[in-house]
């Protein structure tokens, strides 16, 4: 079978910062479609917002006087549905998801952790714990190599002050136990980067895009627009542990495709960062649903049930 061509985009990078960046919510897009229609398709944007702007991003889309062709373009008859796919992260549960796993080596015990989050031990300590998780498995640090794992274990025992009796506690004991692990992967980090960096969602949310459009079988290769942590050494690692067949970089202005992934990435991190902070929109969330995969890595329990589908739109 000839390669699955399919076209990304990204919205919300922050790099490895990621509690105190400009963003909570990540989003991945992906589509897949004939470059020809995809060009029609933002021809027929472009005449229905009538923007004089030279190039539109989806800022143009979510404004409340085009949200008819907001509506359009994500709907059941839109150009997208049944050709596109999110990957939504939500920063904040990456984080501790990463660092559950870097200690306790399995992820699992992540989100009974993170739900207990500031409701259970206070929004003060967990916003402090959140960013010294962030600071101490991000690659890089500022100040002393051991800085990050001191002031790691300092956030952790204020959590543990708080005296919790359910399994949240149980999950804070053990990663109480494990400071040797916390120094050790800080001094591989001393010693060099590594080649996929721990906190910065993009690889893992590619790696994710890969799976999921090639999960029939079909061989996959990938257009994504350029960015500057998709070096050759990333994208032969991605390659490696992927099934696609292929991959290059492109300037989305170049393709039709990777500009409608632009304008579903950008929609819908607006979209899920509204529905995370209490201000989502029914309507809109409806209709961004289809298009969010189960493989998103969202912690929060009521806007995460919000945004999932059980099944998202069939794909073409």
């Amino acid at each position: 079978m000839p390669p699955r061509e399919v076209a990304c985009d990204e919205s919300g990078s922050d790099g490895e910062n990621l509690t105190s960046g400009n963003t909570d919510v990540f989003a991945h897009a992906s589509v897949h479609m004939p470059l020809s229609s995809a060009a029609g398709h933002v021809q027929e944007i472009r005449d229905r917002i009538r923007s004089p702007a030279e190039e539109y991003k989806a800022n143009h889309l979510l404004r409340e006087k085009h949200r008819s062709t907001l509506e359009w373009l994500l709907g059941a008859s839109g150009p997208l549905y049944g050709h596109a796919h999110v990957l939504l992260v939500e920063k904040a549960f990456f984080v501790v998801e990463r660092m559950v796993d870097l200690l306790l080596g399995d992820p699992a015990a992540a989100l009974s952790l993170f739900r207990a989050g500031g409701e259970r031990f206070g929004d003060e300590r967990w916003r402090h714990f959140l960013g010294a998780s962030n600071e101490l498995v991000r690659a890089r640090s500022n100040g002393e190599p051991g800085a990050p794992v001191e002031e790691f274990f300092r956030a952790l025992d204020a959590l543990r002050r708080t005296h919790p009796r359910d399994e949240s506690g149980e999950i804070l004991a053990l990663l109480a136990r494990s400071r040797e692990r916390a120094l050790a992967h800080r001094d591989r980090l001393a010693r060099g980067p590594a080649v996929v960096p721990a906190l910065n969602p993009l690889v893992p949310a590619i790696v994710g895009t890969a799976a999921y459009w090639s999960g029939d079988g079909h061989p996959v290769s990938l257009v994504h627009d350029e960015q500057n942590v998709l070096t050759a050494q990333r994208i032969a690692w991605i390659t490696e542990a992927t099934r696609i067949v292929g991959f290059r970089l492109v300037d989305s202005r170049d393709d039709a495709r990777v500009q409608l992934a632009d304008f579903l990435a950008g929609i819908a991190r607006k979209l899920a960062s509204d529905e995370l902070n209490g201000r989502g929109d029914p309507e809109l969330t409806a209709l961004l649903r289809p298009y969010v995969g189960g493989d998103s890595l969202w912690g929060d329990e009521r806007s995460g049930a919000l945004l999932r589908s059980s099944s998202t739109a069939s794909t073409t």
